[in-house]
């Protein structure tokens, strides 16, 4: 007879909920954990309280066939005992993002990621109206990272109320806040009254469905853990509850595979807080988090130390008014990690220098540092009427430079192998090739980047006797010419103007 047994997809949630014990505060009193066991893993979760008697605990499968699980804990006097089935994973479904090579990123099933993301601190804390704007704006666009907030966010033009808090409370009553006096405000003198003890279950059932709606369009979830920007009282919070608020997202998101960890939006800024505490906090997501999604750290003025072990890639805002992009050769060699360009400036009108280049700028920025091996992010400060600003509150894509985002997506994904290295080529121009030496060697792949320089012409001498195929690439117009095939000495024109490229691939 065939067991009719639950069926869960490879790389889903597979989620089960109980009714528990209420009496007292169950955020704090009771506990919840499972063993799921298959033939190739096995995995010890722990869960949450979700609000109203309910206790739920989610685990996220690696690897097809039979599981068998056991659930207990103080949540309940009985253990929970079943099994279920894991059949593959859809189509587009590759599972967690991992570190690749040393200096790039492949999902969990081998298939190589480029990741082209951007930044919108809070769009999942605005109204379900605006959400849906920013999903249908991250499809178009091609974007397939996005940074986020799980705190809410205080900040010039981002001085409204949240649609939810993470805590039980209420916040502050009528204090005007203007642009001129946001940085002044004092949280402790304004009346907040949270529950530090009670999370509010609202919040984060919000952005796991938030979550859910940027997988099925293939976008990474870069959350943000800890951020300065704040007048309620969530940036500078007891250590006690800082860590059991750890606890509650990592058993809470942890489950979903397109789930990334940045310990905080620049660390330097807060309060209260010297590297050992990130160290610690960096670990104990490496300790906790069962499924070891990527963890990283987002500076302001001052770069993190991302030798640290916990630290699995670079992610970087530029310390110059003017070098960005053309950092991550150092990076790259300082730290031997993956190098992810979080925060290159934005292209935008507002009057801070960091929100105002042009979007021919901000494309120039992300095959510089495309080129050079690592990965760009995007970001947009446009003023308009209804004051909606697409770095923190989503909506609609109003610049140039995101057009562009597929095109660049496009060329990184038919690399061969799983990324690109900057080589000494030539001393006026960025040449990349294969990161991987043997296969560089053997498919000949090279693309030439000029930058904002003009030439009118390129002679190349190659030092074999193979064919190349050659192509010119406008990244800025987004097209790709054949201009044929080459072999030893040659000369491509161009048309003499900037953002230009050729691209060299061994017959």
């Amino acid at each position: 007879m065939l067991r009719n047994i639950p069926k869960v997809k490879r790389y889903d949630v597979f989620e089960l909920v109980y009714a528990g014990k209420t009496e007292g505060n169950p955020f704090i009193d009771y506990d919840i954990k499972a063993v799921f066991k298959g033939e190739s893993e096995e995995v010890e979760v722990n869960g949450f309280y979700d609000g109203f008697g309910n206790y739920v605990v989610r685990f996220m499968p690696s690897f097809m066939g039979e599981y068998e699980y056991s659930v207990s804990g103080s949540f309940s006097d009985e253990t929970y005992n079943g099994t279920f089935k894991v059949i593959a994973a859809d189509k587009k479904n590759h599972g967690p993002v991992r570190v690749s090579d040393t200096y790039h990123f492949a999902y969990d099933d081998g298939t190589p990621y480029y990741s082209v993301g951007t930044t919108c601190y809070v769009w999942e804390l605005r109204d379900d109206k605006l959400i849906a704007e920013t999903l249908k704006s991250l499809e178009k666009a091609g974007f397939n990272k996005i940074r986020f907030c799980i705190f809410p966010k205080h900040y010039v033009y981002n001085l409204d109320e949240p649609r939810s808090y993470p805590f039980e409370g209420t916040p502050v009553g009528s204090y005007l806040i203007t642009p001129e006096n946001f940085m002044e405000y004092d949280y402790k003198t304004q009346g907040n009254n949270w529950d530090f003890e009670r999370f509010n279950p609202a919040h984060f059932q919000h952005i796991e469905k938030c979550i859910k709606e940027l997988k099925k369009i293939g976008v990474e979830a870069d959350l943000i853990v800890f951020h300065p920007y704040d007048r309620w009282g969530f940036s500078n919070l007891p250590r006690e509850v800082e860590v059991r608020y750890l606890d509650y997202i990592i058993n809470r998101f942890a489950a979903f595979s397109n789930v990334w960890w940045s310990m905080a939006n620049e660390f330097d800024i807060l309060p209260n807080r010297d590297d050992s505490v990130w160290n610690f906090y960096g670990e104990y997501f490496k300790e906790h988090d069962p499924y070891n999604h990527l963890r990283s750290i987002h500076n302001c003025l001052r770069v993190f130390n991302h030798s640290e072990p916990w630290i699995t890639h670079v992610s970087y805002q530029r310390t110059d008014l003017y070098k960005t992009a053309e950092d991550t050769d150092g990076l790259r060699e300082k730290y031997g990690k993956p190098v992810v360009l979080d925060e290159i400036a934005y292209e935008g009108n507002i009057q801070c220098g960091w929100g105002n280049i042009p979007g021919e700028e901000m494309v120039r920025r992300f095959w510089e540092g495309a080129m050079r091996g690592g990965y760009p992010g995007h970001g947009e400060t446009f003023l308009s009427d209804d004051g909606i600003l697409w770095w923190s509150h989503g909506g609609k894509l109003h610049g140039e430079s995101w057009k562009r985002v597929k095109f660049l997506l496009k060329i990184l994904c038919e690399t061969p192998g799983h990324g690109l290295k900057k080589v000494p080529a030539e001393w006026d121009c960025v040449t990349a090739v294969c990161e991987d030496d043997i296969l560089a060697a053997e498919t000949g792949y090279r693309i030439d980047y000029y930058s904002f320089m003009r030439p009118g012409y390129r002679g190349f001498n190659m030092k074999d006797d193979s064919l190349y195929e050659v192509e010119v690439i406008d990244t800025w117009n987004m097209t790709v010419k054949k201009a044929g095939t080459f072999s030893g000495k040659f000369k491509i024109e161009l048309p003499g103007k900037p953002y230009m490229a050729i691209r060299l691939k061994k017959v």
